[in-house]
């Protein structure tokens, strides 16, 4: 089987966790992009890659590449998503993949012209231990999902340059770490919620700080979800079933949970390994395209990208370069 040649687009923080992570059967990390010359040779000799390129369309102009890796803030995510694929490149973009459903819809409309797979890099979507949870959610055993609780406090330092801070660049909570947490609930959700409440405080740039959000769907489940950046809160997500929950410590890349049943017994169960994390989304990535299977992921992304949209209309918050 052929390897698929992967370039990254942004040679920020989250690029150069990339490089270092990436070992992956048929995939090679073959090219970096920036937009100075410098910055991308440097890192292509870092990592031993075998190209680099001093701007974005130069690296999408190369017909050796076949998927590329999109690391920019996302306030630039869905122009370059739109370049990839009108290039013929599939494409793995950071979270948030896109800054709304507008933009999304056209970029997974383009993906599905062009016979490319489109995909969020968002670990709770590959992780192997979410595999198993879902199994054990589907299988009836710990009956009815009636609850999900989650919560994601992160402290930023007090900065209103800080790009977590900066409205020019999209910051904020939501799109930053809200986006792991809504994705845990709806990974769970029986259907996507129709009903949506919510509360938020702006920080003095106008971004959002700190949010709560309660999601309701058609089969009565109920998603609690608390955000902040100025407070230090557990990466923690529960499943409550009507016999048991599932809690999920460190959730965005979690190979552990324990199930705890009504009378007090536990269960730790295990799969995966955090540390790879990175490498389960390159693989499922490249096996999707070696195998020309569809990205099962990119409806929930999209269900995710609804919600927030959602959020952020009731909170009259929205972005200048939209």
């Amino acid at each position: 089987m052929r390897k698929l040649n992967w370039g990254i687009l942004g040679l920020g923080q989250i690029a150069t966790e990339f490089a270092e992570a990436f070992d992956v059967e048929n995939a090679v990390l073959y090219a970096a992009g920036s937009r100075n010359d410098e910055k991308a040779a440097a890192f292509a000799k870092n990592y031993a890659l075998e190209k680099s390129y001093g701007s974005y369309d130069a690296l999408l102009e190369d017909p050796s590449i076949d998927v590329v890796y999109i690391a920019t803030p996302h306030s630039h995510h869905a122009e370059l998503i739109l370049k990839s694929l009108e290039h013929g490149k599939h494409v793995l973009s950071e979270k948030a993949i896109t800054m709304n459903n507008d933009q999304l819809t056209q970029a997974m409309k383009l993906a599905k012209e062009k016979k490319l797979v489109l995909a969020e890099a968002m670990v709770i979507y590959h992780m192997p231990l979410y595999r198993k949870l879902k199994e054990i959610a589907q299988s009836g055993s710990l009956g009815k999902l009636k609850m999900i609780q989650v919560s994601f406090g992160s402290l930023k330092e007090k900065d209103p340059a800080n790009r977590f801070f900066n409205k020019d660049l999209a910051g904020g909570a939501l799109l930053d770490i809200g986006i792991y947490a809504l994705s845990f609930a709806r990974f769970f959700l029986t259907s996507q919620p129709k009903e949506i409440h919510t509360t938020m405080n702006f920080y003095e740039t106008g971004v959002d700080e700190q949010s709560g959000i309660l999601l309701k769907n058609d089969q009565n489940e109920l998603a609690t979800i608390s955000l902040t950046f100025r407070a230090k809160m557990p990466k923690t997500g529960i499943v409550a079933f009507e016999n048991g929950f599932i809690t999920v410590n460190d959730f965005p890349r979690a190979d552990k949970a324990t199930v705890t049943m009504p009378d007090g017994s536990v269960e730790t169960v295990e799969a995966g390994d955090t540390k790879q994390a990175m490498n389960y989304e390159i693989a499922d990535i490249t096996d999707m395209i070696l195998s020309d299977g569809p990205n099962p992921s990119l409806a929930l992304t999209h269900d995710v990208m609804e919600i927030m949209d959602t959020l952020r209309k009731d909170w009259g918050l929205h972005y200048d370069f939209e």
